[in-house]
């Protein structure tokens, strides 16, 4: 468990569509606490197999689970390292989209009609503001992961690029997937409900409401830019060695990953 102090505090202003959780930095490390469920066993999976895939370290937040005392109470929730610690700051699309054209990204992308065009808008003006030329293959990747773990909020404000606080940017690790895998059991998903049935109604939130078609509009347009390799094995070894989420939570999981395996078979290796 840590304890954290308000003088160590420091408030993350980035929005999200599933409200607002508790953040705090101590300058070493993230912490942010359950809000609607189980967000920081979400973060916890989904980081931890994204270890099983051809990503680099470098292209991912890894995040453990934390017992987090502040004030008077204990929550549930999750810790990740602190990336920006040689000196680079992180700044939203949202945020860039505005300062460069006065307007909103978001509103500026579903002005547009088509799923393929709003992403090839979203990823030409990317390139244009900071010179990230594959950040195509980027937003590819960021996709595959959303559709594969259920991620339901990503949005502008939490798609973003590193900047010196100049004239250089460089890609940012992919973050923020506590509201996949169907962790909102306050309003949304309920615990006890038939998984199949929930999974159905889960819904993307950046270009378009299908995941699926999210993916395919990525992959033929910047090609295929991850595989997978964990199975059943790896899904029950990294639920039975967290230590604080309870087992009823950690089925649930467990039933959606090997579903969304089934799914998207083509994007685990062979053997795996």
């Amino acid at each position: 468990m840590v304890r954290l102090f308000s003088r160590a505090i420091q408030m993350d202003d980035r929005q999200s569509s599933k409200g607002n959780q508790i953040k705090w930095s101590d300058g070493i490390y993230w912490y942010k606490t359950d809000y609607t469920g189980y967000e920081g066993f979400a973060e916890y999976m989904v980081s931890h197999l994204l270890q099983y895939s051809i990503l680099k370290p470098e292209e991912y937040v890894l995040y453990e689970t934390e017992e987090i005392e502040y004030g008077n109470q204990v929550y549930k929730g999750c810790k990740s390292r602190n990336f920006l610690e040689k000196g680079w700051q992180l700044i939203t699309l949202e945020r860039l989209f505005q300062a460069h054209f006065g307007e909103s990204l978001y509103k500026a992308i579903y002005k547009i009609q088509d799923t393929k065009d709003r992403l090839r808008f979203l990823v030409e003006q990317t390139r244009r503001m900071t010179g990230l030329d594959d950040f195509g293959k980027y937003m590819c990747k960021m996709l595959t992961i959303d559709a594969l773990f259920l991620n339901e909020d990503r949005h502008t404000h939490n798609i973003a690029v590193l900047w010196d606080g100049e004239n250089r940017f460089d890609y940012c690790p992919v973050f923020d997937q506590g509201a996949g895998l169907l962790s909102d059991i306050t309003m949304d998903y309920p615990l006890g409900r038939d998984v199949l049935e929930l999974m159905a109604k889960a819904e993307a939130k950046t270009f378009c409401f299908s995941f699926e078609e999210q993916l395919d509009v990525a992959e033929e347009l910047y090609g295929g830019q991850i595989h997978f390799h964990f199975g059943e094995k790896e899904i029950r070894e990294l639920s039975e060695a967290e230590k604080i989420y309870s087992g009823e939570v950690k089925k649930r999981v467990g039933a959606i990953l090997l579903q969304q395996r089934r799914k998207y078979r083509y994007l685990f290796l062979p053997n795996s």
